[in-house]
């Protein structure tokens, strides 16, 4: 029953999509600009491309000019995402992972000292108040390709080797968010994950199809470092159980170097309680794990947690191909204005 419903509601948030674009395009709905340079980094479909790690690589890139740097962020699975939540001023971490949102409060915690961040809906209120609180010099708009109420100077694409075209079909029968014709609208293509994928050139050459001959950046990750949970001093130890809540668990568990002898993988943004960490654990000692590994991203809601097992987070960073090319790109445009 599922499969007959899903392709027409496809077809009709396809033609909503095509409507929205339509208008924006006629100049029916107005984009809003920001006194500021705006550098978008987004993709094309749902689910963990690997967006996160490079909007903090495209925050230190432009902070290392000497700019002060704001992300503009939705803050999705939040407490309240109607409300403007300033997570980071850039010195110290304002608000928790409820208040702000996980992807943000990692944002926030990872880029102190070098960029603030706000969760709200309306990205162009935040921006201007950036603007008066901070003296904010360049934006980076996290998850922005679809945000086109704000303009930008810049828009970067992320696309996943492992998972392209969101199994061809829109929302929700599939994962794309629009039409593939909508990357015509790129300026950067960023192919992430790519030492997870073989076809390549395939996908190069569909971007091609849509996009042209825009630059296309190779993007793989690599593991940045391995941490104690708690700040424990003691060192991981294999077999472990991996678990997670993100958009690609997959990517997570193929990038666990250690024996893995479980895997669980939750919902995107998903909040534990301590009844679903008891379970998991105990699950996890039945199938021999000594330890436990999860994402950085679920590490900021898991410290209120008691864990009878050992936990450590994978954190992870972007390794791009010609990254000097793409740093001198993001920096030209921070420099314009």
């Amino acid at each position: 029953m599922k499969s007959l419903i899903l392709p027409p509601l496809s077809v009709l948030y396809g033609a909503v999509t095509r409507t929205r674009l339509s208008l924006y395009r006629r100049g029916t709905f107005h984009s809003a600009r920001l006194d500021r340079p705006v550098v978008s980094v987004g993709n094309i479909t749902t689910g963990g491309t690997g967006k996160t790690p490079l909007v903090e690589w495209v925050g230190r890139a432009v902070a290392a000019e000497g700019k002060k740097v704001c992300i503009l962020t939705r803050g999705y699975g939040r407490d309240n995402p109607d409300q403007l939540v300033v997570v980071s001023d850039g010195n110290k971490v304002i608000a928790t992972p409820s208040e702000g949102g996980d992807e943000p409060f990692l944002l926030a915690t990872n880029l102190l000292g070098v960029a603030a961040v706000i969760s709200s809906a309306d990205r162009v209120l935040a921006g201007n108040e950036a603007i008066r609180q901070f003296g904010t010099d360049c934006f980076v708009l996290d998850d922005g390709f679809q945000h086109l109420r704000l303009e930008r100077d810049l828009n970067i694409v992320t696309i996943d080797a492992t998972n392209p075209w969101g199994g061809g079909h829109l929302l929700p029968y599939g994962r794309l968010r629009e039409p593939l014709s909508g990357l015509s609208r790129a300026d950067i293509i960023v192919i992430t994950r790519t030492d997870q994928a073989k076809n390549l050139d395939g996908i190069r050459n569909e971007i091609r199809r849509y996009a042209g001959e825009i630059p296309v950046f190779m993007s793989r990750m690599q593991t940045a470092r391995i941490t104690s949970l708690n700040d424990s001093s003691e060192v991981l130890v294999p077999p472990v159980a991996a678990f997670c809540a993100v958009g690609n668990p997959q990517s997570f568990f193929n990038g666990i170097e250690h024996e893995c002898v479980f895997q669980k993988a939750f919902p995107d943004h998903h909040r534990y309680t301590q009844s679903e960490i008891d379970s998991l654990i105990e699950a996890a000692r039945k199938a021999g794990a000594q330890s436990l590994i999860t994402t950085a991203k679920d590490a900021v809601k898991l410290h209120p947690l008691s864990f009878s097992l050992p936990c450590y987070v994978l954190e992870i960073e972007p390794r791009i191909e010609n990254e000097e090319e793409l740093i001198s790109r993001v920096r030209s445009i921070a420099n314009q204005r």
